[in-house]
């Protein structure tokens, strides 16, 4: 399972839970950095990545078109680096669940 990481999150994580979750990207990686959320959605869904973000315009965009892609929702706030690593260990059994769930379309974790 890939995950493809928001702009709004740090382009390190691909790497720091690369054992975890093998084939994952940052939009950096993909030359996609600026580029609009469509842009971003479009490529996640072409290439079978799940979205992971911040962002709530891809919450609103799950919400209208559902998946492929499928997203990760993070709702939380300001926090290290460190903190988000710990949040998407903790939910490592969810995240792999939610994927591999035909029905569900947004995982949102806190």
């Amino acid at each position: 399972m890939k995950l493809l990481f928001d702009e709004n999150l740090s382009p390190k994580l691909p790497e720091i839970l690369s054992s975890q979750f093998p084939g994952s990207l940052h939009v950096r990686d993909c030359g996609l950095k600026g580029f609009t959320d469509q842009a971003i959605w479009d490529y996640a869904r072409d290439r079978d990545f799940t979205i992971v973000s911040k962002d709530s315009d891809f919450y609103q965009r799950s919400v209208l078109y559902g998946h492929p892609p499928k997203l990760v929702w993070l709702r939380i706030g300001n926090c290290t680096r460190a903190e988000l690593v710990a949040l998407i260990n903790r939910s490592q059994e969810e995240i792999h669940r939610f994927v591999a769930d035909p029905l569900e379309s947004v995982l949102a974790l806190s």
